[in-house]
């Protein structure tokens, strides 16, 4: 009885852990994204401030908005957009955070659709 109580007590605590944010920490700096595409992996780099992050992805570089929604969820919204898709803005959630980046879930807004990545953070904004 006492070592199903115990094991009861045990899954009970484990069900309420909620993953560690730190979302303040990666509000700047420079971080890169890795992700496959047409089966290579490429890699993109962005800096980051409070209010604006620009990204070098293949040699071209764009630059985006910055709006916080709350500590750990920001839209990005390209200031020079090359076409319609491109002007669509982007809702990025942070996931969980680490030592060394994050996990977090995209997708465009108002599109149910959400994609999952994971950055690493390179260096901090001074």
């Amino acid at each position: 009885m006492k070592k199903l109580l115990a094991l009861i007590a045990v899954l009970m605590l484990s069900s309420c852990f909620n993953a560690e944010r730190k979302c303040q920490d990666y509000r700047t700096g420079t971080y890169e994204f890795e992700t496959y595409l047409n089966g290579e992996l490429v890699t993109s780099r962005f800096v980051r401030n409070d209010s604006i992050e620009i990204e070098e992805f293949q040699g071209d570089i764009d630059t985006s908005s910055v709006r916080w929604i709350n500590d750990c969820e920001y839209i990005l919204k390209n200031l020079y957009p090359d076409g319609m898709a491109e002007e669509k803005p982007i809702h990025i959630k942070i996931l969980t955070t680490s030592q060394n980046g994050y996990t977090f879930e995209y997708g465009q807004v108002g599109d149910p659709r959400k994609a999952r990545g994971e950055v690493r953070k390179v260096s901090s904004v001074n």
